[in-house]
């Protein structure tokens, strides 16, 4: 490894890594199984609608989730904008601005007006006490988001839901697989959210789920799903075309049966950085509940800057240029994107713990791509950096 400060990257070295190394690189699965599955379907000639593999990726998610229904979609924002349209929110609906800003796109693209609450500075999920006070006669609903695989408090957003009438629904695209009190999430609030997007854990390309147990759900996210179609040729409904389609569900079964193996891996490399960081002051790495299901899908860091001396994006900076391409989540939080930055000026003065997050955590890359071998390399760099900041500081 690296003994010079000279060597780095960012002052003219060479990087450690010519292959770089990126946050959410897919997991492929078995190949030979996929390729069999692909040419199945083109051999049937159905490609969409409906057709055998959409059904049984369904059924899959279903039984593993332990939901009644599961309505597969093209991609988890259509699906959080289906679920929402069919849970019937209008007005306004709160909602973390800590999250991928497509969680609040889904509510402002049908005319919902998304409320920003702050986020608790240890789960990073909805702080339920300041979500309470954003309640008005204008809410519907709460759109919690389960974030790194781990749940928000679930309990006490279903109490604060039913003392005030109003409907919860949960983005879960980092959470499939989770679980919450020993029970899977997915069956939670009147409707959970899925991404399968290639970047996912379980991953159909493009993709996403509505998993419920409540039918009127199902069967309005299901007509919603397909135009609003109700047979061959009857429209009973406004709808758009938000079909996963039959390759997408071959690569979600094939997803679906490699799960231990990713799992696996996800978790000897969390494990190995968690031993890798376990000395660097000023970092720690977001801890899992071992007594729970989980993905160990996100390796995210949180960088505090007076006890390290340096900051996450010149930390980040290092790193890009020594070929570890990771991530700022979610930087710089919805509220501070547009269109929301004109629309609520001022809303960052009741996001304190957001706004910290948004400067302090790094998602660092895991998943079938990377080694325990990397993850030494990549905790070295960040090792030296930390004990060089008055160089890595000082640079302009």
């Amino acid at each position: 490894m690296k003994t010079r400060i000279e060597d780095l990257a960012i002052f003219g070295g060479q990087p450690v890594f010519r292959e770089k190394f990126h946050v959410g690189r897919p997991n492929i699965g078995n190949r030979q199984r996929l390729l069999a599955r692909i040419d199945d379907v083109l051999d049937s000639r159905w490609l969409t609608n409906d057709g055998p593999y959409l059904q049984e990726f369904e059924r899959r998610v279903a039984k593993l989730l332990g939901v009644r229904h599961c309505i597969a979609v093209a991609n988890g924002t259509v699906g959080l904008e289906i679920a929402i349209r069919a849970a019937g929110l209008t007005g306004e609906v709160i909602v973390p601005s800590f999250t991928f800003v497509a969680t609040a796109h889904s509510l402002l693209w049908q005319n919902i007006t998304p409320v920003f609450a702050d986020v608790d500075e240890h789960t990073h999920t909805l702080d339920v006490a300041k979500l309470q006070q954003l309640i008005t006669p204008r809410t519907t609903g709460i759109l919690g988001v389960h974030l790194w695989g781990r749940p928000c408090q679930i309990d006490r957003l279903v109490e604060v839901a039913r003392d005030h009438h109003l409907r919860l629904l949960f983005d879960a695209a980092h959470a499939f697989a989770c679980s919450y009190n020993g029970r899977m999430i997915g069956g939670f609030g009147d409707a959970e959210v899925f991404s399968f997007h290639a970047t996912k854990f379980v991953n159909t390309l493009e993709g996403g789920a509505i998993v419920t147990n409540d039918d009127k759900i199902a069967h309005d996210s299901r007509l919603f799903r397909n135009f609003g179609f109700t047979d061959y040729d009857s429209v009973e409904s406004v709808g758009t075309n938000a079909k996963m389609n039959e390759i997408e569900a071959a690569i979600g079964i094939t997803s679906l049966e490699g799960m231990p193996e990713v799992l696996a891996v996800n978790k000897r490399n969390y494990m190995a950085y968690s031993d890798e960081m376990m000395e660097i002051e000023g970092i720690s790495l977001v801890k899992y509940n071992e007594n729970e299901a989980g993905n160990y899908q996100y390796v995210v860091l949180e960088i505090d800057e007076t006890q390290i001396g340096i900051s996450r994006d010149q930390l980040l900076d290092v790193l890009h240029h020594e070929g570890v391409l990771a991530r700022r989540y979610f930087f710089p939080g919805c509220h501070r994107m547009e269109p929301y930055r004109s629309l609520y000026p001022d809303v960052g003065r009741q996001l304190r713990s957001t706004e910290e997050l948004c400067r302090r955590t790094l998602v660092l890359p895991t998943g079938t791509s990377v080694g325990v071998r990397d993850v030494k390399e990549i905790c070295e760099i960040i090792r030296f950096v930390a004990s060089h900041k008055d160089v890595i500081s000082n640079r302009r």
